[in-house]
């Protein structure tokens, strides 16, 4: 059995810059430390942070006081503004490439463009991103949706961060028939892109694809689903404990790679386990 671990696997930059900020806060402010929702899509990374004192609240209403990290997905204009009328201590660390995404619609907006955003309506980056937008905002993860809106005048289009570049391709692509005038920010992640392509090249070596992360993980379930349609025999897991020994009998060589949100510690447990099967037969 040979295990073939992708090179891109684990924390992105924008992940690893907000656990270093979560962490570096926990150690100079140890009392009333708060993030507004998870700062990262990883239960595991969650937990180890309110280890050190970084307490998970769902809406700025339930901080009562003290510091509050702002997520790596980013926050809304609302939640900014209430932040700052409770006076709380604001650090931010919403990843600089969501940054410049909320930069671009911003931009968009104020030259007059209709935007369209292809992503996931209920994600949070995309939900921040369209509050600082005062129009409607259209939002849409499939050409087929996209065919179903317009026409325009005047449309800018950008993409959620760790969006598949092929589907962004594809519903520009539907926009150029429907808007009179264009203009397009690629503002997919280009570690997110790497990850993909690096995915897709070991799912199409290996006889199964194991993808690890979080599963309310966004760009971990796309990872998941571009390595399930090259390798069909692929499996979407949190930790080592999910993984099932008996569904890797028989396998020659073992795809792994992990979503971004993932910590690295997870990626060597599942890798350690996979090579115990080595040592043993599955009975």
């Amino acid at each position: 059995m040979k295990l073939i671990i992708a090179k891109s696997a684990g924390f992105c930059f924008g992940v690893k810059r907000a656990m270093e900020i979560a962490k570096e806060a926990s150690q100079k402010f140890p009392k009333d430390l708060y993030t507004l929702g998870p700062l990262i899509h990883n239960p595991q990374a969650v937990e180890f942070l309110e280890k050190l004192g970084v307490v998970v609240k769902d809406r700025i209403e339930h901080i009562p006081r003290g510091t509050v990290i702002f997520r790596s997905h980013g926050v809304s204009l609302r939640d900014l503004l209430k932040a700052r009328e409770k006076k709380l201590r604001i650090i931010d660390a919403t990843c600089p490439i969501v940054k410049r995404a909320q930069f671009y619609a911003t931009y968009l907006y104020r030259h007059g463009y209709d935007l369209l955003i292809v992503g996931d309506s209920k994600h949070p980056e995309v939900e921040a991103i369209r509050s600082y937008i005062k129009k409607r905002v259209d939002v849409v993860e499939e050409v087929e949706a996209a065919q179903q809106l317009g026409p325009w005048e005047k449309l800018g289009v950008i993409a959620q961060t760790t969006q598949t570049f092929s589907r962004f391709k594809g519903i520009v692509s539907v926009c150029l028939e429907r808007a009179k005038e264009l203009r397009v920010f690629n503002t997919i992640c280009h570690a997110t892109t790497l990850r993909q392509m690096e995915a897709v090249e070991i799912a199409k070596k290996v006889d199964c694809m194991i993808v690890i992360g979080g599963y309310n993980s966004g760009n971990t379930q796309r990872l998941a689903a571009i390595c399930r349609e090259i390798q069909p025999q692929t499996y979407h897991i949190e930790t080592a404990k999910e993984l099932r020994p008996r569904g890797l009998v028989g396998r020659e060589k073992i795809g792994l790679t992990a979503g971004a949100s993932t910590p690295s510690w997870i990626i060597h447990d599942v890798a350690m386990k996979i090579q115990q099967l080595k040592k043993r037969r599955i009975k």
